[in-house]
C-alpha cells in the first residue's frame, strides 16, 4: 500500500492542536455526567440495602401481600401500589385532554395578545406548592365532591360498580382529581412550547392544499410536535405517580386495597410520609424503604416503556427520537 502524495497545489491540513481551555471544559461536563450517574446508582445502592431486612422477612410476599400491619409487623405494599396507580391513571385521564386543547388552543387559535399572558399563568401554575393544591382541595374540591359530583356519578354510574360506597370527598377520585390539576400546567406547558417549535411551513402546506383548521392542527402540527407531547405527558405522570402531600391531605390514608373509586386508599408517596417519622421498629422502616424503592423502580420502568414506544411509533413514522 502506497502513501499518498501532495502535489504543490494541495492544501496543507493541519491538526488544529486543543487548547487547555477545551480540556478543562471537556473534564468539566464528563465530572458532570458521570456524577449524575454515580449519584443514581447511589441513591438506588442505599435503597437496596436499607430495605433488605424487609425483603429477607417477607421476600416477594411483600409485593404481592395485602396487608400493612403496623401491630403484627405484616407488610404488603399492595394497597399503596394500586392506589398509586389508579390515582396517576385518573390523573392522566382527566387532565391530558385538558392539557393538550389548551396548548393546541394557545398556539393555533388564541389571538396573539392572548398567548403571552395565559401562558405565563399555566407556566405559574406549575411552580404551585404541593401543599397549596392539597389546602385547596381539602376546604374546597373535597366538599364539592362530597355534596355535588360524587352523588351524580353515583346515581348515574354506580351500575358499573366503580363508584359505589359512601361519598366522602377523602378518596380515591377526589385525590385523582387534585393530580390532574397538577399536572395539567406540567403537561400544557412543555406541549405548547413544543408545538410553537413546528415550522409555519408545516401550517402553510396544509392551508395550501385546502385543509380546515381541524385537518391542519391534526394532521400538520400535532404530529410534527408528537415526540415532544409524549415527553410532557410523561414528566406529568412522573408528578403524579410521586406526589405526596396533596395526595396525602385528599386520599384518607386508609390502609386497604381499593375497591370503588370512592373508596379511601393510599399511596405510595403518602404511604412514605405518613409513617415514616413513625416507625415501629427496623423492619417497619425497612419497609417503607422497600416501599420507597418499588415508587422508584416503577418510574424508571415507566420512562423506560414510554421512551421504547415513542421510538417505535417514530421509526415506523420515520421521525426521529431526539
Amino acid at each position: 500500500m502506497t502513501r499518498p502524495t501532495l502535489s504543490p497545489g494541495d492544501p496543507i491540513v493541519r491538526r488544529r492542536p486543543r487548547r487547555w481551555g477545551d480540556l478543562i471544559f471537556a473534564a468539566l461536563v464528563g465530572v458532570g455526567g458521570i456524577g449524575v450517574l454515580v449519584l443514581i446508582l447511589a441513591i438506588v445502592g442505599i435503597l437496596v440495602d436499607q430495605s433488605a431486612m424487609s425483603f429477607r422477612a417477607f421476600g416477594w410476599g411483600f409485593i404481592i401481600g395485602t396487608q400493612w400491619d403496623v401491630k403484627n409487623n405484616i407488610y404488603g405494599v399492595v394497597p399503596a401500589l394500586s392506589g398509586t396507580l389508579i390515582t396517576s391513571a385518573i390523573a392522566l385521564l382527566i387532565g391530558f385532554p385538558l392539557a393538550i386543547g389548551s396548548a393546541i388552543f394557545l398556539t393555533t387559535q388564541a389571538p396573539r395578545w392572548m398567548r403571552g399572558p395565559v401562558g405565563t399563568v399555566i407556566e405559574m401554575l406549575a411552580a404551585v406548592p404541593s401543599v397549596v393544591y392539597g389546602f385547596w382541595a381539602l376546604y374546597v374540591l373535597g366538599p364539592y365532591m362530597r355534596t355535588s359530583v360524587e352523588p351524580a356519578l353515583h346515581r348515574y354510574l354506580g351500575w358499573t360498580g366503580g363508584f359505589n360506597g359512601p361519598a366522602t370527598g377523602t378518596d380515591i377520585l377526589t385525590a385523582g382529581v387534585i393530580l390532574a390539576i397538577m399536572v395539567i400546567p406540567t403537561i400544557s406547558a412543555i406541549s405548547r412550547e413544543t408545538l410553537a417549535a413546528v415550522p409555519n411551513s408545516q401550517k402553510e402546506a396544509a392551508l395550501s392544499l385546502g385543509a380546515t383548521n381541524w385537518e391542519t392542527t391534526r394532521y400538520g402540527i400535532v404530529p410534527y410536535a408528537r415526540s415532544g407531547i409524549f415527553g410532557a405527558t410523561i414528566l406529568g405522570l412522573g408528578r403524579a405517580l410521586g406526589e405526596t402531600m396533596a395526595v396525602t391531605m385528599t386520599i384518607g390514608n386508609r390502609d386497604a386495597v381499593p375497591t370503588s373509586f370512592f373508596s379511601q386508599g393510599q399511596t405510595i408517596s403518602s404511604l412514605i410520609a405518613n409513617e415514616l417519622t413513625n416507625s415501629n421498629g427496623p423492619l417497619q422502616y425497612s419497609a417503607i424503604i422497600e416501599a420507597g424503592l418499588i415508587l422508584l423502580l416503577i418510574s424508571l420502568l415507566v420512562n423506560v416503556v414510554a421512551r421504547l414506544l415513542l421510538w417505535r411509533v417514530l421509526r415506523v413514522s420515520g421521525g426521529s427520537t431526539e
